[in-house]
């Protein structure tokens, strides 16, 4: 049995853009594969909608905490996420992330391809300055929908 290691340095392989304020940094992206790592930023008081997708998601948290909420068979449970935490979410399941804390929450995303083709086709290179523009959400739901997400609330 073989144990491989790779050691990219951060600034040579990292790509950061913004998707809905949230700062995205593409950690490991492995050529053939599914599995894509994303470093992502959330600032004070900022979250995704409730939305669904074809693929699980696995997300570490790194720093601060997010509010979690996925679609169980009871409804929706609301979980509470801290440093070292895992949250695995399901194929298909509906789920949204925010960011309750009085600092900026960083989480870990392990998402498929299309994930992060969506990702990155829905981001920006700028930082948003205020609440995201017409265009910001006509280009993010564009893309949600080429990626097969559905956006359930916004």
């Amino acid at each position: 049995m073989s144990n491989s290691f790779v050691k990219a340095p951060a600034q040579a392989s990292a790509k950061v853009f913004f998707v809905l304020g949230d700062r995205i940094e593409r950690r490991a992206r492995l050529q053939g594969a599914w599995l894509n790592i994303f470093d992502i930023t959330v600032p004070t008081g900022n979250g995704t909608p409730l939305h669904r997708h074809a693929s699980p998601e696995v997300f570490r948290i790194i720093e601060g905490r997010l509010t979690i909420r996925r679609a169980t068979e009871n409804g929706i449970e609301e979980l509470e996420a801290t440093a070292g935490d895992i949250v695995h979410i399901e194929a298909n399941q509906a789920h949204a992330y925010s960011n309750p804390g009085p600092e900026a929450a960083i989480f870990s995303a392990i998402v498929d391809s299309e994930m992060a083709e969506f990702l990155e086709t829905a981001g920006s290179q700028e930082a948003p300055k205020a609440t995201p523009s017409t265009e910001t959400m006509e280009r993010m739901r564009a893309a949600a929908n080429a990626h097969g997400i559905t956006i359930l609330a916004a």
